[in-house]
């Protein structure tokens, strides 16, 4: 065993039936916010028993289980209880790589690669949350030979599972799996597999490698091919592409200058994210979703119409701006439309060590946006902030993205 994967069961819900104990043992959904139009953001155990699950709008999971109830998402304790979990695991193994709020891989060293040590110490992991944390916080364990594999064992028996993949029982024993039980294979990779004639992982599993290249048309391809036989090759290092905000409006922000207060918002925790990445953007783009009677919410891209409009910038990183070039931007804005949903992104980014210097007014802005942050960061959240968004501070609260684990701005 070379990996050891953590994967959280039913994060959200979990903690908050941990907060609440009269909440053990019900049907509940945590939602972003209280409404029949929104979706499911997490649910518990026994509301997925029900169909209930991840994208599962409101209305039709009362519909799925009667009785369910749906709590707004606090994510800022989500996120202080993932760091308790950080905590609690570091003090068992050292983290390799959080991926996500609720998941987290361990490289295994020395005597830890031998399976029955590996197996005392997930189990030793799972009593320390147990302790530490919360005693209603369980996870599933996966041990591999990669990280991938490892991955794909901790999603193998849930909840409180712990699954091991012998290299030696590699591929086959993948075989009754999915394929889009893989890291990797999306809806979009799926139907080029099933244009390939490949509906089993045994059929993928027994491609050649120069063939599994031409269907992922990358390297990838090659990639996965070694990561089905347990070969524990080095992942490629993410590049920061983008850093963006999005948020369905509540009803009374449902107006042209509800809207545009909610993009400044949503523009002051991007700029913020961009400054501590020690980044600059050269590119901002808006979109605004706009209500049909039948939307039902930011995900459906099919059922909402949208109005975007993007522009190009000087390396910037402070906040004026960028609020600046997002007034620009709205100046096209359709007013005779009810918007339902805003969404900001900074994107051409560029890290500290390629930024450009600027012969314009930069630094003081620059030391502007670093001093408010300062300020915010020692005496709390919207101590200091540009006037547009005083009508909406507490909107556009934090939200966690499941790749990634947010500031509490």
């Amino acid at each position: 065993m070379n990996w050891l994967f953590l994967d959280l069961n039913s994060y959200f819900a979990s903690v908050e039936q941990q907060l609440r104990p009269e909440l053990r043992g019900k049907p509940i959904a945590v939602v972003p916010m209280l409404a029949e139009t929104t979706v499911c953001i997490a649910a518990s155990y026994e509301a997925k028993k029900f169909g209930v699950k991840t994208g599962t709008v409101v209305r039709d999971a009362r519909r799925l289980c009667p009785g369910i109830q749906f709590l707004e998402g606090r994510h800022e304790l989500y996120v202080e209880f993932h760091h308790r979990i950080v905590e609690a695991v570091e003090s068992c193994v050292p983290i390799s790589a959080v991926l996500s709020i609720d998941e987290m891989a361990c490289k295994l060293i020395g005597s830890q690669c031998e399976e029955a040590n590996a197996i005392l110490l997930a189990k030793k992991i799972k009593n320390t949350i147990y302790k530490k944390v919360g005693d209603y916080l369980c996870c599933s364990i996966g041990l591999a030979p990669n990280r991938f594999l490892a991955k794909v064992a901790s999603d193998m028996q849930k909840p409180d599972g712990l699954v091991i993949l012998r290299k030696a029982e590699l591929p086959e024993v993948l075989f009754p799996l999915q394929l889009m039980d893989f890291s990797g294979i999306g809806p979009r990779m799926y139907k080029r597999l099933k244009q390939n004639a490949i509906y089993t992982v045994e059929q993928l599993c027994k491609l050649p490698k120069n063939e599994m290249s031409k269907v992922w048309g990358s390297i990838q391809g090659e990639r996965f091919w070694h990561w089905m036989r347990g070969e524990d090759t080095l992942d490629v290092a993410a590049t920061t592409c983008s850093v963006g905000h999005s948020h369905v409006l509540p009803p009374n922000l449902r107006t042209s200058d509800g809207a545009y207060a909610v993009a400044q918002k949503l523009l002051h925790k991007a700029a913020k994210r961009l400054r501590k990445m020690e980044y600059w953007t050269a590119g901002l783009n808006l979109v605004v979703r706009f209500s049909r009677p039948i939307s039902i919410g930011w995900g459906a891209l099919d059922q909402v119409q949208d109005w975007s409009k993007k522009t190009n910038l000087i390396e910037c990183s402070d906040t004026l701006t960028l609020l600046e070039a997002l007034q620009a931007l709205w100046r096209d804005y359709p007013l005779d439309k009810t918007p339902f949903a805003v969404a900001v992104t900074l994107y051409n980014l560029v890290p500290n060590s390629e930024h450009t210097l600027s012969l314009f007014d930069e630094l003081k802005r620059t030391s502007l946006a670093k001093a408010m942050d300062n300020i915010n960061q020692k005496y709390g959240t919207n101590a200091v902030y540009f006037g547009g968004i005083h009508n909406v501070k507490s909107s556009a609260p934090t939200r966690i993205a499941f790749t990634s684990i947010p500031e509490i701005y």
